[in-house]
C-alpha cells in the first residue's frame, strides 16, 4: 500500500525543481511565497524522505525510461533505505527548519480567522478525514476481494451502448442513454431488468462466501450488519445451549457424588449407630 501511495506521489511531480541541493552547507527555498491570508492557508511542508523523492525521481526516470512508475517508486525506496546517515541528515535538517516555518505561517494564519471560519476549518479538516479514511477503506476491500455490487438494469443497458451513444462528453452520452431508457418499452426494458436480477444473486452468493471468509480471518467488522445481528444471535444460543449443558452435567455430578458418599461404609455405620442410640 506504501509503494501505491508513493507511486502516486511521484505522478504528481511530472516537471521537477530541486528544492534543496545535497550538499554540506544546503540552503532552503522560503517555503511560503505567497502572503499568508485567511483565503491562503499555509501547505505543510515535505517530510525528508518525500524531499528524496521528489530529488531523485527525474534522474531514475531518465535512467529506466521504460520502466513504470511504481518500479521507480521502489527503486527510489531501496536507495532512500541504503542512504548513508550523513546524506539523510542533509534532507531531514532541512524538512525541519520548513516545519518552523509551516508552524510560524500557522499561528499567522490562525491568528486572522474569525470564530466562523476556525469552525468552518475543522469540519473542512473532519470532511477531508473522513474521505481519506473512506478512501483506504475502498482499497482495503479491494485488497480482500469484496465481491461487486449488483448493477441496475439501466447501468447494465448503459455499459452495452456507451461506446456508440451520441454526444462528446460523458456526461452528454449519460443523459442521451437516459432518454434512451427511458423511451424503452416495458418489454425492452423486461432484458435488462432480468439481467439485473440475476446479478443480484451472484452478488449475493459472492457475498456470503465472502464474509465467511472474513469470519475465518477475524475480520467480522466487514459482514454485513444484517448478518451481524444474526451471527451475534447465533453465538448468544450457542453460548446458552453450552451453559444448560454443563449446568446439567454439574447437577448430575453432584447427584452421583452424593449417591457414592451416601452408600459408603463410613456414612451406612454413622447412620447404623444414630439409630440404635435412638
Amino acid at each position: 500500500m506504501a509503494v501505491a501511495l508513493l507511486g502516486r506521489a511521484l505522478a504528481a511531480f511530472p516537471s521537477l525543481r530541486h528544492i534543496l541541493r545535497c550538499s554540506t552547507t544546503y540552503s532552503v527555498e522560503k517555503w511560503f511565497s505567497k502572503q499568508i491570508s485567511s483565503d491562503n492557508p499555509p501547505k505543510r511542508p515535505l517530510t525528508a524522505y518525500f524531499r528524496f523523492v521528489k530529488d531523485q525521481q527525474p534522474i531514475f526516470r531518465e535512467q529506466n525510461p521504460d520502466v513504470s512508475i511504481l518500479e521507480i517508486a521502489k527503486k527510489i525506496a531501496y536507495a532512500w533505505k541504503e542512504l548513508p546517515v550523513s546524506e539523510k541528515q542533509t534532507y531531514e535538517a532541512a524538512a525541519k527548519v520548513e516545519r518552523q516555518a509551516y508552524k510560524e505561517e500557522l499561528a499567522i494564519y490562525k491568528a486572522q480567522l474569525s470564530p466562523a471560519q476556525i469552525v468552518a476549518l475543522k469540519e473542512e479538516r473532519r470532511q477531508k478525514r473522513a474521505k481519506r479514511k473512506a478512501m483506504r477503506k475502498k482499497r482495503e476491500l479491494t485488497v480482500l476481494g469484496k465481491p461487486k455490487r449488483p448493477r441496475t438494469g439501466f447501468n447494465i443497458f448503459m455499459s452495452e451502448h456507451f461506446q456508440e451513444a451520441k454526444g462528446v462528453s460523458v456526461q452528454a452520452k449519460m443523459k442521451n442513454l437516459f432518454e434512451e431508457w427511458q423511451d424503452l418499452s416495458s418489454s425492452q426494458k423486461q432484458t435488462y431488468l432480468q439481467l439485473a436480477e440475476d446479478d443480484k444473486v451472484r452478488y449475493e452468493n459472492e457475498m456470503k462466501s465472502w464474509e465467511e471468509q472474513m469470519v475465518d480471518v477475524g475480520r467480522e467488522d466487514l459482514i454485513r450488519y444484517k448478518n451481524r445481528r444474526l451471527k451475534k444471535s447465533r453465538v448468544a444460543t450457542e453460548k446458552k445451549t453450552v451453559k444448560k449443558v454443563i449446568s446439567k452435567k454439574r447437577v448430575k455430578t453432584i447427584k452421583i457424588q452424593r449417591t457414592k458418599e451416601s452408600s459408603s461404609p463410613e456414612v451406612k455405620a454413622k447412620l447404623k449407630t444414630t439409630s440404635s442410640e435412638e
